[in-house]
């Protein structure tokens, strides 16, 4: 099986994690920090708001199964992409929306689905889209955080009626 790679950042990284491993075709899922120059940022580090990270999901695709472009259609649909250097309660830099990719033809998709969605939005769109660096991934107690510790997410306000609609998620979600 061939697999391929996204990252996105789109606030809070547990919810972000939330949603995109609940993507049928979405065979792994990370969070982690990217988009900085600090080497091997801690969470503290990156709360510090030196580090120039976001925080972001890695994940892992199987593109016969959901396409990048249907990746794409998820990150709009689950967060506020207007917005700078937050969502929703979460404020900093850590909290931008951003893609990060890791092809040109990724790159390439991710411009044209900014301008797609740039419709559905009355203020300008401030997602960054730039070329993947490295990734850094979170400690542990963040990876499947809601999974772990039995709550619903509270960081993004999720539109699971749109994105079943879309047919991007499972119908359980």
């Amino acid at each position: 099986m061939r697999t391929e790679t996204a990252t996105f950042g789109a606030g809070c990284f547990w919810g972000v994690e939330y949603v995109f491993e609940r993507v049928p075709g979405v065979l792994v899922t990370e969070v982690g920090y990217a988009g900085g120059h600090t080497e091997n940022p801690t969470y503290r580090d990156v709360c510090s708001a030196r580090t120039g990270h976001a925080e972001v999901l890695k994940v892992e695709f199987d593109p016969a199964l959901v396409s990048y472009d249907q990746l794409l259609e998820v990150f709009w649909a689950m967060h506020d992409p207007t917005q700078v250097n937050r969502q929703g309660p979460d404020v900093g830099d850590q909290y931008r929306s951003a893609i990060f990719t890791h092809s040109d033809e990724q790159q390439k998709a991710a411009e044209a689905s900014r301008g797609k969605a740039q419709e559905r939005f009355s203020r300008p769109i401030a997602t960054e889209i730039e070329p993947a660096g490295p990734f850094y991934a979170a400690e542990e107690y963040h990876q499947r955080y809601y999974d772990k510790n039995g709550h619903e997410p509270y960081c993004h306000v999720i539109p699971w009626g749109t994105l079943r609609e879309l047919g991007l998620v499972k119908a359980n979600a």
